[in-house]
C-alpha cells in the first residue's frame, strides 16, 4: 500500500516542509533581514546538495551538463531564486509566510499561462475556471469591506502583497525555464546549477547594496542560524529531493495538487507557533485556492 502511494505521501511530505522552511525562514527574516537569509540559506543548501550529488552521482559538481543546460538553468536560477525568492522573502517579513504562501498559490495558474504563452501549451476550459477559482480564494483573504464607506480596500500592507505576487511570478517564470534547461538532465544536479546560480546573483544584489555587514551580523546570531539551517535543510535539499520523488511515481496533477496544501497546512502552524490570529474566511479561502488549484490539472 506505501509503496503503491509512494508517490502521494512524498508529495505530502514536500508540502509538509515547504510549511516548515515559510515559517523558519519568516522568524529568521524578521531577526536579521531577508537578504542574509537568502544568501546564507543557498550556500547551506549547495553544500547539502553537493554532499548528496557526489555520494549519488560521483561527482561533487554538475561538470557533465551541457553549455546550454548552464544558460537556460543559470538564468532559471536568477529568476526563481534571486528575483521570485528575493521578494517572497520580503513579503514574510511585511505580511508573514502564511499569507505569503496563499497567495504563492497564483504559481501553477502563473506556470500554466507562461507554459501557453512561451512553450504553446494547452489550457482547458476547466482549467481556465480553476484560475479564477484560485484568484476568488485568495481575493476572499486579502480584501475586505470599510466599515465607514464600504469602499473595497486591502486587510494587509499593499506592499507585502505585492511582494508575494512578485515572488510568484518569480518562481512561475523559474519551472519555465528549468523545464526548457534541463530536457532530461538529472534534476537535482540541475536544482544545483540554479543554486550557484543564485549566489552569484545575490552576492551582487548584497555587494551592490552594501549589505555584507548584515549577513556577517547574522551568522553570528545563533537563533537566526537555527532557524536558517532548518529552512536551508527542510526547503532546497529534502522538500526539493521529495518533490522529485513524488513527480517519479504519481502524475504531476496529482503531486501539485498535494503539494498545494501548504496553504492550509500552515495555518495551524501559525496558530501555535507564530501566536497569529486567523479568521475563518482566511481558512475557507485557503481551501477555495487548494480547489482552484486542483482543477489546473483535471
Amino acid at each position: 500500500m506505501v509503496q503503491s502511494h509512494l508517490g502521494e505521501i512524498a508529495a505530502l511530505a514536500t508540502a509538509a516542509c515547504w510549511t516548515i522552511t515559510a515559517v523558519a525562514f519568516e522568524s529568521a527574516g524578521k531577526k536579521v533581514g531577508s537578504l542574509s537569509v537568502n544568501i546564507i540559506r543557498l550556500v547551506i543548501a549547495l553544500l547539502l546538495i553537493s554532499g548528496f550529488n557526489l555520494f549519488a552521482r560521483g561527482m561533487i559538481l554538475p561538470f557533465d551538463a551541457s553549455g546550454s543546460t548552464w544558460i537556460w538553468l543559470t538564468i532559471s536560477g536568477l529568476i526563481g531564486f534571486v528575483i521570485g525568492d528575493l521578494f517572497l522573502f520580503q513579503a514574510y517579513v511585511q505580511v508573514g509566510s502564511r499569507i505569503s504562501m496563499l497567495i504563492m498559490s497564483t504559481v501553477p495558474p502563473i506556470t500554466a499561462i507562461a507554459g501557453f504563452v512561451l512553450m504553446g501549451e494547452r489550457i482547458t476550459l476547466l482549467g481556465l475556471a480553476g484560475m479564477l477559482i484560485t484568484i476568488s480564494g485568495i481575493a476572499l483573504v486579502i480584501l475586505t469591506k470599510s466599515s465607514t464607506d464600504k469602499k473595497i480596500e486591502f486587510t494587509h500592507p499593499i506592499k507585502g502583497l505585492i511582494y508575494a505576487f512578485i515572488g510568484a511570478l518569480g518562481q512561475a517564470f523559474g519551472l519555465v525555464f528549468s523545464k526548457f534547461g534541463m530536457g532530461s538532465y538529472n534534476p537535482v544536479a540541475a536544482t544545483q546549477i540554479r543554486i550557484i546560480a543564485a549566489i552569484f546573483g545575490f552576492a551582487v544584489v548584497i555587494t551592490v547594496s552594501k549589505n555584507w555587514e548584515n549577513v556577517y551580523i547574522a551568522l553570528k546570531d545563533s537563533k537566526a542560524m537555527k532557524n536558517i539551517s532548518i529552512g536551508s535543510f527542510f526547503g532546497p535539499f529534502i522538500g526539493v529531493s521529495l518533490s522529485l520523488l513524488a513527480v517519479q511515481h504519481a502524475p504531476t496533477g496529482i503531486v501539485s495538487t498535494i503539494m498545494s496544501i501548504t496553504p492550509i497546512l500552515i495555518i495551524p502552524v501559525s496558530i501555535l507557533f507564530l501566536k497569529e490570529r486567523v479568521f475563518p474566511k482566511e481558512i475557507i479561502g485557503a481551501f477555495i485556492s487548494l480547489i482552484g488549484v486542483s482543477l489546473l490539472f483535471l
